[in-house]
């Protein structure tokens, strides 16, 4: 999806940002940084682009959805536009200096960059990639003089750890730019500062986030919904999770009537889950298709959350992956529950 085969650096500003509840300082440079060593600029094409491999993208927005008020996207247009990157690059780490007001946010060295020869989709495009890096690591280095050997040690960044990121491709201008984000760092609800309070940025709507949303509302609905509707086991949860991954993992294609009667099966059921998907699409920010390409990217991520694991007290935890009419559940005379689970192999 994002390609960097002939990536190039043309432009790197550094600047140090602090917190300013927290009474630290922004530091500013006074010019780009040079790039021109081949090694250095190794270590910077791989700290800036190795963490970017999932295809989730965002554009730019506003607290009234007019992305054109929106600081960073003002700056990255007018760098695109051929005005001065060192300049922009000033902005772009005093708004962040401005906004990050929480004591939790970390310090950290702001990387601005002007990526050229990067590849979106098949499009050949330049990028400006924003890198926080806030966490430091000490490593060991050994001096030779003449047979003597010294070790001391010295606090650096791990090119292979990136903290805090986005790219910022020249596409989709008009729809408020194409960008990718990274946010490692921490994932408590303050830290959502780089990506709402900072960047401001709302999903795009297209396959990978259509997929997303839709395996989320459809493990809403089966794990929270679903229950208070009708009777129903964990069992009987974890088929229905098993055939709504597979109905993804099987079609080019989403078709949300073929997906019902696929997965749901039942017309009760069914009326259950448009009713909950009524509901969904009024209180989020994305509304969800109808019909749509199925990304196997945004698949693969969701699959990791859809639990197939039942759990029976502190003794077992039976794995379902297959057809449910295997599995079937009872209770003793004395009071004791039972699943009675039928097979052809054990391995």
């Amino acid at each position: 999806m994002i390609d960097f085969t002939n990536l190039h650096i043309d432009k790197v500003s550094v600047h140090r940002v602090g917190n300013k509840t927290n009474g630290e300082d922004l530091v500013l440079s006074k010019s780009q940084i040079d790039t021109s060593d081949i090694l250095t600029n190794g270590l910077l094409a791989k700290f800036f682009t190795s963490s970017f491999s999932n295809p989730e993208f965002y554009s730019f927005t506003f607290s009234n959805d007019d992305f054109n008020l929106n600081p960073l996207f003002s700056y990255a247009t007018q760098v695109f536009k051929g005005s001065s990157f060192h300049l922009n690059s000033l902005n772009i780490a005093k708004h962040l200096f401005e906004i990050s007001l929480h004591p939790q946010i970390k310090s950290g060295d702001l990387f601005v960059a002007l990526l050229s020869g990067v590849n979106v989709k098949g499009v050949d495009t330049e990028a400006i990639g924003i890198f926080k890096s806030e966490n430091k690591q000490s490593f060991l280095k050994v001096n030779q003089s003449r047979e003597e050997f010294t070790v001391n040690y010295e606090d650096g960044i791990n090119t292979d750890k990136l903290d805090k990121g986005c790219l910022i491709f020249n596409l989709d201008e008009d729809s408020g730019l194409k960008i990718c984000i990274v946010d490692k760092s921490n994932k408590t609800s303050e830290a959502q500062f780089w990506k709402d309070d900072f960047l401001k940025i709302k999903a795009c709507n297209d396959e990978y986030h259509q997929t997303k949303e839709f395996m989320n509302l459809t493990k809403s609905f089966v794990t929270k919904q679903l229950e208070e509707d009708f009777v129903v086991t964990k069992a009987d949860k974890i088929d229905l999770l098993n055939r709504s991954v597979d109905y993804f993992k099987t079609h080019d294609n989403f078709d949300k009537l073929d997906f019902e009667k696929d997965v749901f099966q039942d017309e009760a059921i069914i009326k259950s889950f448009q009713n909950f998907n009524d509901a969904y699409n009024e209180t989020s920010d994305f509304n969800v298709s109808d019909f749509f390409e199925i990304s196997p990217q945004a698949v693969k991520k969701q699959e990791r959350v859809f639990k197939n694991v039942l759990k029976l007290d502190k003794n077992f935890h039976i794995y379902i992956h297959g057809d449910r009419k295997y599995i079937v559940q009872g209770i003793e005379n004395d009071g004791r529950k039972y699943y009675k689970i039928y097979f052809e192999n054990e391995a």
